[in-house]
C-alpha cells in the first residue's frame, strides 16, 4: 500500500490543520478545544515527483490526537487510553514520523515527554521530522531553534495557517520517504458508505467489526467520535469504504463549535456517500434524531440500509412485524428502506448489511432504456392519469433517464402543474415495482414542452 506518514504530537500544536494544509482540503476538524481529533483520520496526499518526468508520488498522511489530553476525571482516561492506543498504532504502523511542536508556546514538558516516547517505540530505521508550526512571521524563525533541544536535528518551520514554508515541508516529506520499495497502487473502493446515526447507536462498533480491528474508537462515552473517517474494508476479494461518523444530537442540544462541525461533517457524509447505513438503537424509541438523518437522506435521495442495531437486547422482548409498522410510521417516506436487525458487538448480521448496501448500490446504478421507461409510463397513466379540475387532459411526449445515482426520470408534458406531488409519489411508487429501482429513491423531473416545441408531434401518451 501507500507509504504512512504519522503526525504526532501535544494536544493543540496544530497537527489537524497541518493535514488540512498538506491535503489542500478540510479533512480534520480544527478547534482551539483540546482533544478534538481522537481517532486516526486518514487521506492520500500527493507528493512532487522525483525529477521533471518523473510521476507524482502518494503516501497516506495521519492526523493522530494530542498525547495526554486528559487527566484526573476516571471515565475519560479511559478514552485517554484509546487516544493513545490510536497513536502508537499509528507510530508502529507508519514510514514515517512528523513530530510537531507549537512555537509560538516554546517547548514544554509534555513536548518532552512525548520526545522520549518516540525514541523509545519508533524503530530506528524509521526517521523522524521535527516540525516548528506556527511560524506565522520571519521573526519567529529563531524561536524555533529552541526545539533541537528535543534531539531531533532542526526543525522545520511551517505555518498551517498562513501556508508559509508548506512546500518546504513537502519536499522535506518526499525526501525523507523511502521510495525504493515501488507502492502498491490502491485498490479500486467499489462503494463509499456512510454510517450515520444519533449518539452512542453504535457506528464506531460496527465500523470496527467491518475493519475487523479496532480502527476507531468506540465507548459507552457519548461524543467519543468527533470528526468523519473514512475506514477501508474488504468483503472477499472486493474493497470498500466506510465513513464512521459523529453522533447526531439535536440543533437545541449543541453545546459547542465542535459538535456542531461534527454533525456538518455527519451530513456532509451522507452526501458524499453511494450507500448510506442509517443506525438505530434498537433499544431506545425512534427520536428526533433519527427522523432528522432520515430526511437528510430522502432530501439528497440516497439508497439507505436501516440497520436496527444492539437488536440481541431486545429481541426476546419486541415483535418483530409491528416493530417494523412502527418504523414506518415513525421514519415518514423510508418504508422502501430494507432493514436488517443487527449486533455490532455481536458481529451479527454486519455483513449482511453492507452485502444489502451493494445490492442498492447495484440497482441506483441501473439504467432503463427509453422503450421500457414509455411501456412503464404507458400502463402507469393508463391504471390512474393525473386529474385535473379543469377538465385538461394530459400529454406526455418524451420519457428519458439522464442519470443514475440516483436513477433520475424526466417527462416531457404539455402541463407540469397536472402533475402534483402526491401523484408524482404515485408514479415513483409504481416504478419501484415495475423497474429494477425496488429499493432505492427515485428522483422524477417533469418538464413543460412550449406549443412551439411540440409542433405536430404526437404525444407518446394522451389522457
Amino acid at each position: 500500500m501507500l507509504p504512512k506518514v504519522a503526525i504526532v504530537g501535544r494536544p493543540n500544536v496544530g497537527k489537524s490543520s497541518l493535514l488540512n494544509l498538506l491535503a489542500g482540503r478540510l479533512i480534520s476538524i480544527v478547534d482551539p478545544t483540546a482533544g478534538v481529533t481522537r481517532d486516526r483520520v486518514t487521506v492520500d496526499v500527493e507528493l512532487p515527483p522525483a525529477g521533471k518526468e518523473g510521476k507524482p508520488r502518494w503516501c497516506e498522511m495521519i492526523d493522530t490526537g494530542g498525547y495526554g489530553i486528559y487527566s484526573g476525571d476516571d471515565a475519560y482516561q479511559v478514552l485517554t487510553d484509546d487516544v493513545e492506543h490510536q497513536i502508537g498504532t499509528a507510530l508502529t504502523e507508519s514510514q514515517l514520523i512528523l513530530f510537531v511542536v507549537d512555537v509560538q508556546t516554546g517547548v514544554v514538558p509534555l513536548d518532552e515527554t512525548f520526545a522520549t516516547i518516540l525514541r523509545e517505540k519508533v524503530s530506528g530505521n524509521v526517521p523522524i521530522l521535527l516540525v516548528a508550526n506556527k511560524v506565522d512571521s520571519e521573526h519567529l524563525e529563531i524561536e524555533a531553534a529552541d526545539a533541537m533541544r528535543l534531539g531531533f536535528g532542526e526543525p522545520i518551520t511551517v505555518s498551517a495557517t498562513t501556508k508559509r514554508g508548506k512546500w518546504d515541508l513537502v519536499e522535506a516529506i518526499a525526501d525523507a520517504i523511502d521510495w525504493s520499495a515501488e507502492p502498491e497502487p490502491r485498490p479500486h473502493s467499489e462503494m463509499l458508505l456512510a454510517i450515520v446515526g444519533k449518539r452512542n447507536a453504535g457506528k464506531s462498533t460496527f465500523t470496527n467489526a467491518l475493519a475487523g480491528f479496532e480502527r476507531v474508537i468506540a465507548s459507552e462515552l457519548p461524543g467519543t467520535t468527533r470528526d468523519s473517517v473514512d475506514v477501508r474494508f474488504e468483503i472477499g476479494e472486493r474493497s470498500f469504504t466506510a465513513i464512521d461518523t459523529a453522533g447526531v444530537r439535536k440543533r437545541k442540544s449543541i453545546e459547542s463549535d465542535v459538535e456542531y462541525y461534527s454533525t456538518h461533517r455527519t451530513l456532509r457524509s451522507i452526501r458524499r456517500a453511494d450507500v448510506v447505513l442509517l443506525m438505530i438503537d434498537a433499544t431506545t424509541d425512534i427520536s428526533q434524531v433519527d427522523k432528522k438523518l432520515s430526511g437528510a437522506i430522502l432530501e439528497h435521495h440516497k439508497p439507505c440500509v436501516i440497520v436496527l442495531n444492539k437488536w440481541d437486547l431486545v429481541a426476546a422482548k419486541l415483535n418483530t412485524e409491528e416493530y417494523l409498522d412502527y418504523l414506518t410510521d415513525m421514519l415518514k417516506g423510508m418504508d422502501y428502506c430494507p432493514v436488517v436487525f443487527a449486533s455490532a458487538l455481536n458481529n451479527d448480521h454486519v455483513t449482511e448489511a453492507v452485502e444489502m448496501a451493494m445490492t442498492l448500490h447495484e440497482q441506483s446504478s441501473a439504467r432503463v432504456g427509453t422503450g421500457e421507461l414509455n411501456g412503464a409510463v404507458k400502463k402507469i397513466l393508463e391504471k390512474r392519469g393525473p386529474s385535473s379540475k379543469l377538465g385538461k387532459r394530459v400529454k406526455i411526449y418524451y420519457v428519458t433517464q439522464p442519470e443514475t445515482n440516483p436513477p433520475t426520470v424526466v417527462l416531457f408534458v404539455n402541463d407540469p402543474d397536472l402533475f402534483t406531488p402526491q401523484y408524482q409519489r404515485y408514479v415513483i411508487n409504481n416504478f419501484r415495482e415495475m423497474l429494477p429501482w425496488t429499493e432505492v429513491p427515485i428522483k422524477l423531473v417533469i418538464r413543460g414542452r412550449s406549443r412551439k416545441d411540440i409542433g405536430t408531434e404526437e404525444p407518446l401518451v394522451e389522457l
